[in-house]
């Protein structure tokens, strides 16, 4: 049974190579404003506090998600965070700033949301946003289209719970997580088969301590790559946060790389 990592009034660490939790049963995210949340200590999940212009990419959902500029009109995030395809003026995606309630943040509304074909809430779970203007001066994050980059040492961040059952954050935090193999991830210490192997991707410390958590869902797993940042992974699910022996587990990017782009293109991004 999935965990799901959107909003369940537990935040996330933001991570330059972090991992995401979650728990309990999947949960609709309920509306997170530009100012809530709480200023986080230096040890949130593991995270620190990202600079300002560090992850440029990264974006604010107002349903309690995060997610990822994909280029000036498209943010990637989780399908679970969102309806069915077709028209949505309802989300709120803020940009630009580690400060939620900063004066210098970008705001944009949606105007279209594009679920993953045959998303069933096991597997698939990626959807695109379309923003209602572009969105300029900010960098995008390309995806990973090899399985290259599918293992090392990953960069997480969000805006979403500092410890399990804890609040939001204002701030944007980060962490670094290594890559968990899915035979160890499902083994029965781990996820006893849960985790779908082909589309699927686990990063955390089998000690824990460091993860992702409620609010951080649809937020990017990125790593370097040949010419800089690409994203590997998509905060899906989890047992808990940061629980020993419980990765975070994240939709493999790598395997949805053509279709998240031919998905995009024909959003006219």
């Amino acid at each position: 049974m999935a965990r799901w990592r959107n909003l369940v009034g537990v935040a996330v660490a933001t991570l330059t190579a972090a991992a995401m939790g979650a728990t309990a049963s999947p949960a609709s995210a309920a509306p997170v404003g530009t100012g809530d949340g709480v200023v986080p200590t230096t040890n949130v999940v593991g995270g620190t506090r990202a600079t300002q212009g560090e992850f440029p990419f990264m974006v604010r959902l107002s349903m309690g998600c995060g997610g990822a500029l994909y280029s000036s009109t498209i943010v990637l995030t989780a399908a679970h965070c969102v309806g069915a395809t077709g028209t949505n003026t309802s989300i709120t995606a803020t940009l630009g700033v580690v400060d939620l309630q900063s004066t210098s943040k970008i705001t944009r509304k949606s105007n279209y949301v594009y679920r993953a074909p045959g998303y069933n809430g096991s597997g698939k779970d990626w959807a695109l946003i379309r923003l209602a203007s572009p969105v300029t001066g900010l960098a995008f994050l390309p995806l990973a289209t090899t399985t290259t980059y599918d293992t090392g040492n990953f960069t997480i961040a969000g805006w979403g719970a500092a410890t399990e059952g804890g609040s939001q954050q204002r701030y944007l935090l980060k962490a670094t997580v290594p890559f968990v193999s899915d035979a160890t991830c499902n083994s029965s210490a781990m996820y006893n088969g849960e985790v779908i192997a082909s589309n699927e991707i686990c990063a955390g410390y089998a000690a824990g301590g460091t993860d992702t958590c409620q609010g951080d869902s649809g937020g990017p797993m990125f790593r370097t790559g040949a010419s800089g940042l690409v994203q590997v992974g998509i905060v899906s699910w989890g047992d808990g946060c940061a629980r020993p022996n419980k990765p975070g587990v994240y939709t493999q990017v790598s395997y949805f790389a053509s279709t998240i782009a031919a998905a995009a293109t024909s959003l006219g991004g």
